[in-house]
Parts: structure tokens; C-alpha cells; sequence
């Protein structure tokens, strides 16, 4: 029998390039609102933030799927806009709404962000999560931990929310490229630097969410979603022999063909805009991949997922990879249909 230890983990054997008869599965915001013991702890935190950056709750949040559903791995409970705060941006959260920032659209608003050496101070109680969840986490749970891409955080830096276009960075972009370019540089070298505390506290693999990586056209995607990606995990390797690292290009389509040759990832996770089918054909030829239920399943359940799920099982089951969503779980899915999820492919 082979014992619980990090070689024979399956999400790092996937990960490692191997095929297993069962994908290992985890699930983009399995800790959140869709979950009424979330919902519970986050009431006992007063608010997002203050959930994200008390260890002993952060930690509660992400053990909190791994006690009910036995997933293969846990993700950090975190936000990937909290190395703008630690770089110096005001970051707040607005009930129903989502995220608002200051915004960097000039000189003068880069000029008050604070310098890469200084965001350890905001996020040590980030990394003491990390090391909280070492201890705590059932010993055949892989544990990941992440950090939003440069491209989609400094969408949110420009334009202060989340928006539908990213038109004030594409704006940004290409009306002042240059500032465009020291940003999104500061954010990288502040996401390397975030991803390797993380990996020097504990965690295994590290995930990169390039949510906004879609919009990015042509020769954009290549200079703004690949190259940071490459600059990330070049050094993270470089620093951290041996980490995986799990490269997510949401809504990249066809450029999703060649992305782990181009950036070094050992694994490209996708969105359910493309099909499984056409994602084994293209993309799992050079590795490992993850995905791609659409999150809609989660709500709607019924023989529907289970017909998806057994889909895409199969459609990958030549080469490695890991069952998850096409994106994040919603706040309202139905609990009992992540676990027809699992037991359908745990079991067939």
C-alpha cells in the first residue's frame, strides 16, 4: 500500500505527468459562500478582509471542504487583490458588489506605491496561514496555494474594480504603455515574491489566475499574459526546485494551445469555453491539465452534471489531469450537487 507522502500525493502525481484511472479533484472556491460553515465564520470575522487576514479563521475556511468532501487538495483561502493592498493600494469590499481600489492611472499614482521589499509586513498573517494549514491538513491533501497574474491584478488597479471590457487598462495600455509597463513589472516581482513566501511556508503547487487573460488580443497576450507567466514560474523554479505549477489563461481559446511549452507550467487549467475534446486533442499533449465542468452544473445538478462530468473524465483519461470547474463555484450552488460531482467521478 502506498503510503500518504508528498511523492504519492495525486495531485502531485498528476502534476508529475502521470495518468491515473481516477483524477485526483479539487475545485476553484471550494471554500466560500455556497457553503453554510463558511457563511458562519465569515459572520464571526465581520468582514472579507478580516477573514483573509486572520490565520486561525482563513484556516478554518479552507479545512472546511476538505472535512465535508474529502477533496485531493486544499487552496489557500486568500484574494488574489491583496498584493495591491500590500503594495500600498486601498483595497475595500462593498457588500453585493465586489472589490474597490484606489486606481494607478497616472505617474503620480504609481509614485505612492510602495517598493516590492515591503509587502511581507501586510501579508506574514497570509503566510502563517499557510503554515497553520501544513499542520492541520489530512497528510494525502496536497495543499496550493496562489496569486492573481500580473494582467488581472493590474486590471483592478486601473480601473479601481473588476470590470466587463477591462477597457481602462486596455486603455491604460495603450495610451501610456510605459507606465502601463512599470506597473504591471511592480506587480510581477511583488507576485514572485508573495508566491515564494507561500512555497516557504508550506505550500506544494502554486496556481496563477490570469482571470482577464481572454481580452488580452494577439500579440498582447503573448508580451502581457505569457511573458509575466514565464517570468513567474522561471524564477519560482529557479528558487524552489521541484514546484509545480498550475498556469490558469481563463478564456484563452486557442492560445491555450502551447502555453505550458511557453511559460514552463506543469499544468494549464481551462474554462469550459472550450471543450474537453478539443483540450485533449491540443493542449494535453504537452502535459497535465485541469478542468472543465462549467460551474453552472453546481447549481442545476441532475443527470446533467452527471453526464458532463463522466464527459470529461473520459475525454481526458489519456493523459494526466485534474477534474475541477471551468471557474470559480457559485455562491448559489447547491452543496449536494459538488457531491454528485465527486461521486461521479470517484465512481464513474
Amino acid at each position: 500500500m502506498l503510503q500518504n507522502t508528498p511523492e504519492t500525493k495525486t495531485i502531485l502525481r498528476a502534476l508529475a505527468g502521470e495518468t491515473l484511472s481516477t483524477p485526483p479533484i479539487w475545485m476553484m472556491r471550494q471554500a466560500g459562500r455556497y457553503l453554510p460553515e463558511y457563511k458562519a465564520t465569515r459572520a464571526q470575522a465581520g468582514d472579507f478582509l478580516s477573514l483573509c487576514y486572520n490565520p486561525d479563521l482563513a484556516t478554518e475556511v479552507t479545512l472546511q471542504p476538505i472535512r465535508r468532501y474529502g477533496f485531493d487538495a486544499a487552496i489557500l483561502f486568500a484574494d488574489i487583490l491583496l498584493v495591491p493592498q500590500a503594495l500600498g493600494a486601498d483595497l475595500w469590499f462593498v457588500t453585493g458588489e465586489g472589490p474597490r481600489l484606489s486606481t494607478v492611472t497616472v505617474q503620480a499614482d504609481f509614485d505612492k506605491l510602495k517598493p516590492v521589499d515591503d509587502i511581507h509586513e501586510t501579508l506574514n498573517p497570509i503566510y502563517q496561514t499557510v503554515r497553520n494549514l501544513v499542520g492541520a491538513l489530512p497528510p494525502q491533501t496536497t495543499l496550493i496555494g496562489f496569486a492573481g497574474a500580473p494582467w488581472t491584478v493590474a486590471t483592478y488597479m486601473i480601473a479601481g474594480q473588476g470590470t466587463k471590457d477591462q477597457g481602462p487598462a486596455h486603455l491604460l495600455r495603450n495610451e501610456n504603455n510605459e507606465l502601463f509597463e512599470k506597473l504591471l513589472d511592480l506587480i510581477t516581482k511583488a507576485t514572485i515574491e508573495y508566491m515564494s513566501a507561500q512555497i516557504e511556508a508550506g505550500a506544494e503547487v502554486m496556481k496563477i489566475f490570469d482571470s482577464w487573460a481572454g481580452s488580452l488580443p494577439g500579440g498582447a497576450f503573448e508580451k502581457y499574459a505569457l511573458a509575466p507567466a514565464r517570468e513567474i514560474t522561471t524564477e519560482l523554479k529557479k528558487r524552489h526546485p521541484g514546484i509545480p505549477i498550475i498556469g490558469f489563461p481563463r478564456e484563452a481559446g486557442d492560445k491555450y494551445i502551447g502555453f505550458a511549452k511557453k511559460t514552463g507550467v506543469d499544468c494549464v487549467a481551462l474554462d469550459n469555453s472550450v471543450s474537453a475534446e478539443w483540450a485533449a486533442q491540443n493542449v494535453q499533449i504537452d502535459g497535465c491539465v485541469q478542468g472543465n465542468l462549467a460551474s453552472t452544473h453546481m447549481v442545476t445538478g441532475g443527470q446533467a452534471l452527471v453526464d458532463n462530468t463522466r464527459a470529461i473524465v473520459k475525454a481526458f483519461s489519456k493523459g494526466p489531469h485534474i477534474f475541477n470547474l471551468g471557474h470559480g463555484i457559485t455562491p448559489d450552488a447547491n452543496p449536494d450537487n459538488v457531491q454528485l460531482m465527486i461521486d461521479t467521478v470517484r465512481g464513474g
